[in-house]
């Protein structure tokens, strides 16, 4: 929230400077017209727009006049087909756009009144547009020399015209020319001819491949965000992706794409929603301190008043409102599940967690989350141990004992901070420290984990020597700037020089971890954003369709948005509901098989006897006033 509300002004004052000193196309907002159509339509993109118009990104109304960029010297003819839907029960925005390839937003964008309605049992809803876009004008191209393939495709269930010429990247008007029969319809398992263009000579490193083993339970969706490539590219590459993705497939990737690069981790991606076995009911308990003995007991204080002032109470309702979330998402699904929540009496040196489990029957129970300190978990699962209970620690951080039936199930600093000296090796990056005297202990991870990382210098004085700082860059390759430092004004300082040098070198900025300072009005928004300020996380941010779904659906049950604890509690007790409903359980689950949900992921690797999740995100500032993940 504060990376857009600070800079605000500033980008206000910056976009003005420009409107004046250019000349604009002028476009008058129609009735229904948002800013995304907008820039589709002129096949630009909507920071364009807001560059130019900052209030635009407070929403845009009708007859409201926007400033566009100046338009070049051609001129664009634009088809449009449409493919309704008629909605059946249970059906949601995020399945229709998966299931027709299509976004959220497009969805949004083509419907207007689901915005305001949503979606109901019976209507008929746009959901795909396939708008070609023939330009004419002054285009410079290369010359490239391309051949012909042809080659047969049989109709998938629900397939369209559109689905199937994006598929191979052709036109509609291409395919329908190569197959007249299809021009009024098409019918499920008809068989069609593909007519398209391949380019047969292009840049050696596009010629190259490598190869890729597909493993089980792997999925395109998952594989292409896996391989940081397009569904497009790998079906346009191995076009036996047609008959769907199987196990044990041999793939072409292009060159660019390495082992390195899409395999950190060993497991693949995986939907575990597919691959559930329902002929067996399971049981979860949730071991959550609530505290209710308490509450009751002390006639001084209103439940009002133990929610303003117990902080481990707020924090187990809002990873209970979030468990509850994943429950009714369980449900749904039709899991065979049933879920437990006790009361345990916790503080940091005692719970009662011992006499719970000697008082109830947990030889059936498959999976156990909680209690909330490491150390009271640990308890639980030496309790437990000899049914080989998993364990599951939701919140804490700390690894303590190597039980092999007890998950911590946070990432711990060394791991997503690792994924920054990945990323830097992977790009070659010549990495320079500037890391404050008194951070003794960041200068020896550094070196320990980057080795051929640079140290700025201080002078006598104490201070940064900005001309030593400078010829530690390198030109023709990435600089990356670690700063680690407690001092406002030096961040402020060194940022500011950074942004200097940039005309010069290529650098980004990055740091270990969000500390404190970076924090502080003192130091502009601005400067972390032009930085491209790159930093590890154990979350994501949530702007995916899964994501606005999942906020969308927690405030209308609960009347609050939610936060990272209710995301927590969702993400941990779903992915827990889901492994414990695999055919291999829990445990073994964790061996095969790394997840994604609402805002975390889990791939579980045992070090040093200890099952820890080693699962992370790279993130970092961008321009448009947005935190993205780094490729």
């Amino acid at each position: 929230m504060r990376l857009v509300k600070i800079v605000f002004l500033v980008f206000a004052m910056w976009s003005s400077f420009l409107v004046s000193a250019q000349n604009n196309e002028k476009h008058t907002v129609k009735k229904g017209e948002t800013v995304f159509s907008i820039a589709k339509q002129y096949q630009i993109t909507p920071f364009d727009i807001y560059r130019l118009n900052p209030d635009a990104k407070n929403g845009i109304q009708e007859n409201t006049v926007l400033l566009l960029p100046q338009k070049t010297n051609s001129t664009k003819q634009v088809k449009e087909e449409v493919t309704t839907h008629v909605v059946a029960p249970k059906e949601t925005l995020f399945s229709l756009a998966k299931q027709y390839e299509v976004s959220v937003a497009d969805l949004k964008e083509w419907n207007p009144s689901l915005t305001k309605n949503g979606l109901k049992i019976g209507e008929e809803i746009i959901v795909r547009k396939d708008e070609v876009v023939q330009e004419t004008g002054y285009v410079e191209v290369a010359a490239v020399k391309s051949k012909t393939e042809t080659f047969s495709y049989k109709v998938l269930p629900q397939e369209t015209k559109y689905g199937i010429a994006k598929k191979f990247n052709i036109t509609i008007e291409e395919l329908e020319k190569a197959n007249p029969q299809i021009k009024e319809s098409l019918s499920e398992g008809e068989i069609l001819t593909i007519k398209r263009d391949v380019v047969k000579e292009v840049t050696k490193v596009n010629d190259q491949v490598n190869f890729y083993t597909v493993k089980p339970q792997e999925t395109l969706f998952g594989l292409s965000k896996e391989l940081n490539i397009s569904q497009d590219e790998l079906m346009r590459l191995n076009p036996e992706l047609q008959d769907g993705l199987k196990e044990g497939m041999v793939l072409k990737l292009p060159k660019r794409v390495t082992s390195s690069e899409f395999k950190l981790s060993s497991k693949p991606l995986a939907d575990l929603t597919k691959s559930v076995n329902k002929s067996q009911t399971k049981n979860l308990v949730l071991l959550l301190p609530f505290g209710l003995n308490k509450i009751q007991s002390d006639s001084t204080k209103t439940q009002t008043d133990y929610l303003k002032s117990d902080k481990l109470l707020n924090i187990t309702l809002d990873l209970y409102a979030g468990a509850m979330m994943a429950v009714d998402s369980a449900k749904v699904l039709g899991l065979p599940v049933n879920i437990k929540i006790v009361d345990v009496e916790s503080s940091r040196s005692t719970s009662n967690v011992a006499s719970i489990i000697s008082k109830n029957d947990f030889s059936n129970v498959d999976a156990v989350i909680g209690p909330l300190q490491y150390s009271h978990v640990e308890t639980v699962a030496q309790l437990l141990s000899k049914y080989n209970t998993p364990v599951i620690s939701p919140l804490s951080k700390e690894v303590g004992k190597p039980l092999p039936n007890l998950f911590y199930s946070v990432p711990s600093q060394k791991h997503i901070t690792q994924m920054l000296f990945t990323h830097f090796e992977k790009n070659n990056g010549n990495v320079i420290a500037i890391i404050s005297t008194k951070k003794g202990s960041s200068k020896d991870h550094i070196s320990a984990n980057y080795p051929n990382a640079k140290f700025a210098s201080y002078n006598e004085k104490g201070e940064l020597d900005y001309a030593n700082l400078r010829t530690l860059f390198v030109q023709g390759q990435k600089n990356y700037v670690i700063l680690d430092s407690e001092n406002r004004s030096f961040v402020l300082n060194v940022t500011n020089h950074l942004i200097k040098l940039k005309s010069e070198f290529d650098l980004q900025l990055a740091v270990l971890e969000l500390y404190d300072t970076l924090d502080f009005e003192e130091i502009p928004i601005t400067n972390l954003t032009e930085l491209n300020m790159l930093f590890p996380s154990t979350k994501k941010e949530v702007n995916t369709p899964e994501g606005f779904i999942f906020e969308s659906k927690f405030k209308k049950a609960n009347g609050v948005s939610s936060n990272s604890i209710v995301n927590r509690g969702f993400d941990i007790t779903f992915d827990t509901l889901l492994r414990i409903c695999q055919e291999e359980g829990f445990a073994t689950s964790t061996t095969k098989f790394r997840t994604e949900h609402v805002e975390s992921s889990f791939d579980y690797t045992n070090e040093n006897g200890a099952n820890v999740n080693t699962a992370g995100y790279l993130l970092y500032y961008d321009t448009d006033l947005t935190i993205k993940q780094a490729q």
